[in-house]
């Protein structure tokens, strides 16, 4: 924008310096330009000619285009000598990741710790590192003052650019730079210079008025427009320079970022990279407020504007003229660092400064054990063939044509997925397959119209156009509203919610184009070249008269019963029904003297725990040999549940860990710890002195552990009255004492001292230390123990279930629209909101009966509502959705003009797409119950929602959607009420 100058000294040279010598030569990349773009739609001109069928040649050419570019990701690693499958990222699950805990740093921060803060900071982090909401990343809080981060599939370079994207602050503001000149600088100005050595400069109030803010990279502004600057030698040695800003007193007059509504990237006047900035309206007033005071002055004297970064100076732009919502940050950036800027700017700045370095990292295994993903994935290979051939043996050559979509479809969804560099967990995948059985959907609408126009005497040609352009219409329809859920879910939904939406939406645009155009132009060619002459398919259902409507109450009694049984289960099952994903609970690490199998060791702690738990696999990030002997438990299991004031979660975990792995094939790690004399150390008047003692233990350990084990231990300490003696644990230091430079290099130690102040009586310190040693002598090692929250923040559920809501408005508000009544949007909400209770209640109601006997025959578990749970209620609420369309679509049809709507009207709608309804239902039934059957535990409570799904979501389109948009169209009093009326009169009149 106009009126600043940005400095960009060094910016050419930076770029020059960022950018490493390309290993792909101009050649390559003219033949991969040439490959996507041009040898398509060349082969398509070329084949149109070789058929005949020269009008053909770009609708040809387009379909080759797309399949080549969704194949050019797994073309691109087989060339590169790796496995197509490299092209596709897979989520914790499946391949592991890297686990990360950073401590917020509390000798920093200006705020005090809450757990609105707390749940701030995880907000802000979770939209830098994952702003697309599609890599399945994990933040949430850990104990009080620490933050979990999981990353699926994470390599060391990305490691490094999420600690930079997680630790930096992000605050963004903008300030003067005080110059010689003016007379209001004159003050801060002689007080900074007489006072060198501070930072810092305040007013009597003890206000910060001015301050010395370093200066990013090389640029030099002393002796610019009388600047107020001095050298500065950074923390690494290395020269820079620091400059004078002043700072407005008054906190709430401060432009900030916290005014900020959206930051892009865009370019400076040099063409290189930069960010443009969008302030708020009171944020723009404030910015233009501080630029309109500092314009030039008569004589042409420029003031400086200071656009600072987590405290530092980015760069300085003179003032030209009066900014108020617009600006652009420039400076010495390569295109990484823009991102970066950006992500961090979008996402908010952190409310408190974290440590740089975190307290723990590893390397996790896939969550999932082998054997279950090799159930998983053999049940979704078999789950995709049993479709392809039920759509052969069913519509013969139309059942190729399908699958021919089908799998160009499979291509497009999973190149598009590859694209956005979206992370596959194993119910993503099976989800994927179970795309292909909804996709089948449209093929079913067009394959059945086509066999009606055949009925009624068409030729295949006229058939073939008929079929498509009616059924295109109910498509469009069927999926538009499908989308805007997962547009309204995108935007305002969780990340979590944020990833199905785009898996979603990807679907449902390439389902349509594969069956629209893809299957059309299959067709036309067939036809026009005389390689087919008729299409034969199979009848099953064939023409039926079925009086659904005179099933309602039936229906409205069966559903209302189901709904009620089901939901008082929910309430009785209360916090049971939640999942780790949504409740939190402790997690604990511990070690094995030896390597062991996580499948075993999962299998030791369900005897004890339960299904209610997740094992991760860790490996030391700089002891490759440590893999197979650490492990990190995850437990439902927390104090309040303990409900005994005496025992705590903890105590519960280190006994069932004790009595899971008891055997000699499963020695867990213990290390006994000694210590020496509690002495006194000297204080002052000032600063009372406190005590220090010397640990000495059998096994190197982190301070972290031994920091645990104390606090624990101090907390136990009661009153003589049995209260707690200690509210807060009072502070102390432990300063691990390295023996040789291997123990330095990995922070575990054999000996620490502890100090700690005065707040803690010696008598209390040698308590706690005896019943430390105790614990340490009879319990294996526990090297971390923390309460963790869900993965899901409650003010992220609360969007989540604000998403759905707003959804379910604009389906009704879409409907309304294209149906030109409310009724039948209302109609469609009501039975999606009966599809989800219902299933609600059938999840809770089989945790409920899996120890009875029916638990084994149906392969009931004690299932519990979690992430991929809510993927597949939102998948339940599209394929619902998809199936009433549908019925709205032909009852709109068979009505046509007539202003009523008679009971009549509807069964012959339901009767007519009866064959289409049951073909789609036991095409995606065949899909989602070999999943349940042969997929194993990694998608069995997924699998077992959408069973139950599937079959509630065919019912409601016909028995509760119909009948209450019957019901609403006639409601006493309306037009169609009058209307449905006399048409009945007469049609008994006629009788």
């Amino acid at each position: 924008m106009t009126g600043i100058e940005f400095h960009t000294a060094g910016l050419l040279a930076a770029e020059v310096t960022e950018k490493a010598p390309s290993s792909i030569s101009g050649m390559t990349i003219f033949l991969v330009i040439f490959a996507v773009f041009i040898l398509p739609f060349v082969l398509g001109v070329v084949i149109a000619r070789a058929l005949k069928m020269k009008d053909y040649g770009k609708k040809i050419g387009l379909v080759l285009f797309t399949a080549v570019v969704a194949a050019t990701p797994f073309i691109w690693q087989v060339t590169h000598g790796h496995n197509w499958r490299d092209a596709i990222r897979l989520g914790i699950d499946l391949a592991g990741g890297s686990n990360m805990v950073f401590e917020v740093d509390e000798s920093r921060s200006e705020k005090e710790l809450s757990n609105e803060v707390m749940d701030q900071m995880v907000g802000a982090i979770g939209r830098r590192i994952n702003p697309s909401g599609t890599e399945e990343v994990t933040v949430r809080k850990v104990g009080q003052n620490r933050i979990e981060v999981i990353v699926p599939g994470a390599d060391s370079e990305d490691v490094q650019r999420i600690k930079s994207l997680i630790t930096r602050l992000g605050s963004l503001e903008f300030a003067i730079v005080a110059n010689r000149r003016d007379r209001a600088h004159a003050e801060a100005v002689a007080r900074a210079l007489e006072n060198p050595e501070k930072k810092d400069i305040r007013d009597k109030e003890g206000r910060v008025i001015a301050s010395w803010r370093e200066v990013k990279g090389d640029d030099n502004y002393e002796g610019v427009d009388q600047i107020v600057a001095r050298p500065f030698t950074r923390e690494d040695g290395t020269q820079g320079e620091e400059v004078l800003i002043l700072i407005e007193p008054n906190e709430d007059r401060r432009v900030t970022g916290k005014y900020l509504v959206r930051a892009s990237q865009t370019t400076d006047q040099n063409g290189g990279p930069a960010v443009r900035f969008v302030f708020n309206a009171k944020g723009g007033s404030l910015f233009g407020q501080l630029t309109s005071l500092n314009r030039p002055s008569k004589d042409g004297f420029e003031r400086h504007l200071a656009v600072l970064l987590d405290g530092k100076v980015q760069s300085a732009p003179s003032i030209k003229d009066t900014i108020s919502t617009e600006g652009i940050i420039s400076g010495s950036f390569n295109q990484k660092e823009v991102n970066e800027l950006l992500n961090v700017l979008n996402a908010g700045a952190l409310e408190v400064p974290l440590k740089p370095e975190p307290v723990s990292e590893f390397s996790i295994s896939p969550l999932l054990g082998s054997d279950v993903q090799e159930k998983g994935k053999q049940a979704i290979l078999i789950a995709a063939f049993a479709v392809i051939v039920f759509m052969l043996i069913y519509y013969r050559f139309a059942g190729v044509v399908a699958n021919i979509c089908l799998t160009l479809n499979l291509l497009l969804v999973m190149g598009c997925m590859s694209f956005i560099d979206a992370t596959f967990t194993l119910p993503g995948l099976a989800g994927l397959v179970l795309t292909i059985g909804m996709a089948v959907d449209a093929n079913v609408l067009i394959f059945e119209r086509i066999r009606e126009e055949k009925a009624r005497g068409s030729s295949l040609r006229m058939a073939i156009n008929n079929g498509f352009s009616r059924a295109f219409t109910t498509i469009v329809d069927a999926n538009l509203t499908t989308l805007i859920v997962a547009v309204v879910l995108y935007i305002i939904g969780t990340d979590q919610v944020r990833g199905f939406a785009v898996t979603l939406f990807i679907g449902i645009v390439m389902s349509m184009f594969t069956a629209l155009y893809v299957g059309r132009l299959i067709f036309d060619i067939f036809e026009r070249k005389r390689w087919i002459s008729d299409l034969k398919m199979m009848s099953i259902v064939g023409t039926t008269s079925l009086d659904f409507i005179g099933k309602k109450k039936v229906a409205a009694f069966f559903s209302g019963a189901l709904i009620l049984i089901g939901l008082i289960v929910v309430v009785t099952r209360g916090q049971e029904n939640l999942d780790i994903d949504f409740t939190g609970g402790t997690m604990v690490t511990f070690e094995f003297e030896d390597k062991q199998e996580i499948d075993d060791v999962r299998g030791l702690l369900q005897d004890e725990f339960g299904n209610s738990l997740t094992l991760e696999q860790l490996e030391l990030s700089n002891d490759p040999a440590s893999e197979g002997r650490f492990f990190r438990l995850r437990t439902t299991l927390n104090d309040a549940d303990e409900g005994d004031n005496d025992t705590t979660a903890t105590n519960t975990i280190r006994k069932k860990l004790n009595t899971s792995f008891s055997d000699d094939a499963h020695k867990l790690r213990k290390v006994t710890m000694d210590y020496g004399d509690v002495k006194k150390l000297a204080g002052s008047e000032d600063s009372p002195g406190g005590t220090e003692v010397a640990l000495t233990f059998s096994g190197e350990l982190k301070t972290s552990t031994i920091d645990n084990y104390l606090k624990e231990a101090i907390a136990d300490i009661k009153n003589a009255d049995g209260s707690d003696k200690y509210d807060r644990i009072p502070e102390f230091q432990l300063q691990g004492i390295a023996v040789d430079k291997a123990e330095e290099a990995d922070k575990r130690f054999k000996k620490m001292s502890m100090q700690a102040g005065p707040d803690l009586l010696e008598a209390d310190l040698k308590t706690a230390l005896a019943a430390m040693q105790d614990v340490m002598e009879t319990t294996a090692i526990l090297d971390e123990v923390n309460s963790f929250d869900s993965s899901v923040a409650s003010e992220m559920q609360e969007s989540a279930l604000m998403a759905m809501l707003i959804s379910l408005i604009a389906i009704v508000a879409y409907i309304w629209f294209r149906f030109q009544r409310i009724t039948f949007g209302l109609a469609a909400v009501a039975a999606l909101v009966h599809d989800v209770l219902v299933v609600l209640g059938m999840v809770a109601l089989g945790a409920y009966l899996s120890n009875s006997a029916l638990g084994p025959i149906l392969g009931l578990n004690d299932f519990k509502i979690n992430l991929p749970m809510i993927a597949a209620f939102l998948t339940i609420v599209g394929y619902s959705l998809n199936d009433t369309i549908v019925v709205f679509d032909r009852i709109r049809e068979v009505r046509g003009k007539n202003p009523a709507l008679t009971t009549n009207m509807v069964n012959e709608s339901l009767n007519q797409t009866l064959s289409r309804t049951l073909l789609t239902s036991f095409t995606t039934l065949i899909v989602v119950l070999i999943l349940y059957a042969i997929g194993g535990e990694g998608i069995h409570g997924f699998a077992y929602c959408l069973v139950l799904g599937v079959i509630v979501g065919t019912y409601s389109s016909i028995f509760i959607a119909s009948p209450v948009l019957l019901w609403l169209m006639n409601r006493p009093g309306s037009a169609t009420a009058r209307a449905t009326e006399q048409n009945q009169k007469r049609a008994s009149v006629s009788n």
